[in-house]
């Protein structure tokens, strides 16, 4: 391990420089308030009798009389642990691993609270859908319910999916006085080859797979519990986690149910205590995440052709810490960052491949190495993130870390960044007449990049099935799926859609998709520009196409364009979608405010607004008017 980082990339530094700059002002009023917060300190110390035993009454004796001492630390666990689910179900044994780790080091652990997690792929193209974006602030929320107790010296947050983490690290972020650790599960063992699954879905949706076939190839994909195999969301959430240093080293990729798991836990909550100030190394979140961990989290997501979801996830978890995130940004470190991994969907290797291949700590010392992230910044680790190189063994059932592999052991799975599988990292923002948005080209060959055809719109993701089954859509196209925005129906994924558009770009035709709504990490060969800003429902220009159009959709050079007359286009109205449907059923109601609060897409598409942003505008209003 070099005890020195090389100098950073150039593009690395400005883009980091910039985000300091343009973030200055919030990202103060951010630290003052988490300041402010730590001088109050832990309130055990200054609740009432009555206060004090309302929260430890549940407590057995030993722990009773720890947090009567105060001079011990007290870790806050949330946890998005339920049986249904296959990434969550590990989570059942954590607690009780991490209270009897606590007590080992002389502190105690409470269950703080539970949080909400809802399955994509349980949901996927049903009504549920639309709550799964806006969930994740939902458990920003209940997280904040739970640790607004202010019994805790720190917290660990347990969770792995896809708006989970980023709800538990906005959470994190607006308690960033206390120190916090993340705690994964882990990913499931491999299963039913990608490409083999990938094969019968498309065989499926020309009707030549049974839906007993169908169902088949899924549950042998996905078999047991842990993390969906393939690089979604889930695992960006993982690799991001580290790359900030908010995991232990080497910890995202374990599977679950093994000893080396359970080992990594107890250590986590052993290096929690650590992190306290009663532990002797305050590391609070607030002075361990700044601009530095969020563009290591953007280069990690963009070498390892992460989900697309993290351009709305990272822009609201960077705010949430006081700093501005841009698209900008995304895109000029991918023009930078080389593409590393080769995970489904940009191949056909899963997770745990690529763990074999050399996993994180090949990842960390080719990132750093070419001076692409951060390796100065403060860890949960306790070291900087220099360390991050090495990963864990067990020896004789002590957890110990060591130096991982210099070299790939796999290729095709895993490359450095002297022979990459592409030189950049395969997002950029598209930009036009129609709006802005991103596109994921990692998994998209050069020759389906670029598409210019007539449009055929669909403000119902349904709606499109039918109209491949009658072969109106054996033609080149581009499918242009609008009113999907947080506003119209909280934004959900589209991957329904996937199968029908691969079977027409096999025929031949040149097909592309543009949406105000989102595809994810599972977004895969069929070139699609997403999270269209502003939305149709918002005054978005996608209101004003009409079928038939010709659009164009460059992915090459980042345009997308309606070849439709200027002035004829300026004349235009928008049309109005018939959203009612959307709006009712399954819990849809309850969501009214969130689609009313919701940001746009650029802005991460949450409902809390721009924390000190809006607090710095609100001052520079009341100035403004006092003056006038």
């Amino acid at each position: 391990m070099a005890s020195t980082t090389p100098a950073l990339h150039p593009t690395v530094a400005d883009v980091t420089r910039r985000i300091r700059q343009r973030s200055a002002e919030r990202r103060a009023l951010y630290e003052q308030r988490m300041a402010d917060q730590h001088k109050r300190g832990v309130h055990r110390g200054e609740l009432s009798c009555g206060n004090l035993a309302h929260g430890f009454a549940a407590c057995g004796e030993t722990d009773k009389n720890s947090l009567k001492l105060m001079n011990s630390a007290n870790l806050g666990i949330i946890s998005s642990y339920n049986d249904m689910l296959s990434a969550h179900q590990p989570l059942e044994t954590f607690p009780e691993t991490i209270k009897d780790a606590a007590r080992a080091m002389g502190s105690t652990a409470q269950f703080a609270g539970g949080v909400p997690a809802m399955c994509d792929g349980v949901t996927q193209g049903q009504p549920g859908m639309e709550l799964s974006l806006f969930s994740r602030d939902v458990i920003a929320m209940a997280t904040a319910v739970g640790l607004s107790h202010n019994m805790f010296d720190a917290a660990l947050y347990l969770g792995v999916c896809d708006k989970i983490v980023p709800g538990l690290f906005i959470a994190a972020a607006r308690f960033g006085h206390l120190p916090a650790m993340f705690v994964p599960a882990g990913p499931m063992p491999s299963g039913l080859p990608n490409k083999e699954k990938a094969r019968i879905r498309q065989l499926y949706a020309e009707g030549k797979a049974s839906r007993e076939d169908l169902l088949e190839a899924e549950s042998e994909s996905y078999h047991s519990p842990g993390t969906c195999t393939f690089y979604g969301t889930a695992n960006s959430n993982q690799l991001m986690m580290e790359m900030m240093g908010l995991h232990l080293p080497g910890t995202s990729f374990v599977n679950p149910g093994t000893g080396m798991r359970e080992a990594l836990t107890r250590y986590a909550t052993e290096q929690a205590v650590r992190n306290t100030e009663p532990g002797g190394d305050y590391r609070p979140f607030y002075k361990q995440i700044d601009e530095r961990a969020i563009v290591n989290a953007v280069v990690g997501l963009l070498a390892s052709g992460g989900s697309t979801n993290h351009t709305l996830h990272l822009v609201a978890m960077a705010a949430a810490a006081g700093l501005t995130l841009t698209w900008e940004d995304f895109t000029d470190l991918s023009a930078v960052t080389p593409s590393l991994m080769q995970v489904y969907p940009n191949g056909q290797a899963d997770i745990n491949h690529f763990q074999a291949a050399g996993g994180m700590s090949y990842l960390f010392r080719e990132l750093l190495g070419a001076g692409l992230i951060h390796g100065d910044i403060p860890t949960a680790f306790g070291t900087d993130l220099t360390a991050y190189t090495q990963e864990p063994f067990l020896e004789e059932g002590k957890l110990v870390w060591r130096e991982g592999p210099e070299a790939s052991l796999d290729t095709e799975v895993l490359r450095g960044v002297a022979t990459p599988f592409a030189p950049t990292g395969g997002l950029t923002v598209v930009d036009g007449n129609l709006g802005r948005g991103v596109i994921k080209v990692s998994a998209v060959k050069p020759e389906h990049r670029v598409v210019e055809a007539p449009i055929r719109i669909f403000e119902d993701q349904n709606d499109l099935k039918g109209a491949f089954e009658a072969g109106d859509l054996d033609r080149d196209v581009i499918a242009v799926v609008r009113f999907q925005g947080p506003k119209a129906n909280g934004m959900p994924e589209l991957h329904k859609l996937t199968p029908y558009l691969g079977v027409l770009q096999d025929r031949g035709y040149k097909v592309a998709l543009v949406t105000d709504g989102r595809m994810s990490g599972a977004s895969g060969k069929v070139p699609a520009a997403i999270h269209i800003s502003p939305e149709a429902l918002d005054g978005g220009p996608l209101a004003k196409l009409r079928d038939g159009d010709i659009v164009r959709l460059d992915a090459d050079s980042g345009r997308l364009e309606a070849k439709v007359d200027a002035h004829e286009w300026a004349e235009r109205e928008r049309h109005i979608g018939d959203l009612d449907h959307y709006h009712v059923g399954l819990g849809r109601e309850l969501f009214g405010g969130f689609r009313h609060l919701a940001m746009r897409g650029e802005e991460g598409a949450g409902v809390f607004g721009g924390f000190e942003a809006d607090d710095l505008a609100r001052q520079e209003g009341q100035i403004h008017d006092e003056d006038a």
